[in-house]
């Protein structure tokens, strides 16, 4: 009897000493009654919603809170930074590549677009740009060799202006060297669970 009273009285001495412990580790030593927390979790009393977030940049004990307004309404052109109307988006047309052979569907196939007018194969590697006025999509070495000679449309013969060619941007891989120009420029706020 004895050694189990001696058992009781030492597991009760480590459980106040470790409850002193938790009380200077959690600084939560008193609830709004000046007792003694009894609670062990640092998520009780509504204390999950006072605790950062330290996987969050934005949560962490020292970042300084950013007030984020409301989005602009307005939607901007990526190029020139204006904003854009419907009227000024143009209608693109892609030529289609013919080979009767492949029965495979649109999306599957690896070469789906070419020029109009050279026959050669779009892809990401290729510089393109479209023909403002019928919204034809032809390569830029078309644009160099034919249509900057004697500025007429190829396809159509119509005649063109500077104005009339818009080179499209070509678009970004998982590689950091072919993205030109990254960089950050607004903090955006962080969905959280």
């Amino acid at each position: 009897m004895e050694k189990k009273e001696l058992a009781n009285a030492e597991k009760e001495a480590n459980l106040i000493k470790f409850m002193s412990r938790e009380k200077n580790i959690s600084n939560a030593g008193k609830d709004s009654n000046d007792q003694p927390s009894t609670s062990v979790s640092n998520l009780a009393n509504g204390k999950n919603k006072e605790l950062p977030s330290f996987w969050v940049p934005s949560q962490l004990p020292d970042a300084k809170i950013s007030k984020v307004g409301k989005p602009d309404p307005t939607v901007y052109c990526p190029i020139s930074g204006k904003p854009l109307k419907i009227k000024d988006l143009i209608p693109v047309q892609w030529t289609l590549v013919n080979d009767p052979d492949d029965k495979k569907s649109l999306i599957a196939k690896e070469n789906r677009y070419m020029c109009p007018v050279t026959h050669d194969i779009l892809s990401n590697a290729v510089p393109c740009a479209i023909i403002r006025t019928t919204g034809h999509v032809v390569t830029m070495e078309v644009v160099d060799k034919i249509i900057k000679k004697d500025w007429l449309h190829p396809l159509t013969g119509e005649k063109l202006k500077e104005k009339d060619i818009i080179p499209l941007q070509r678009g970004g891989t998982g590689y950091a060297l072919t993205n030109q120009n990254l960089e950050g420029k607004n903090e955006r706020p962080v969905l959280q669970a």
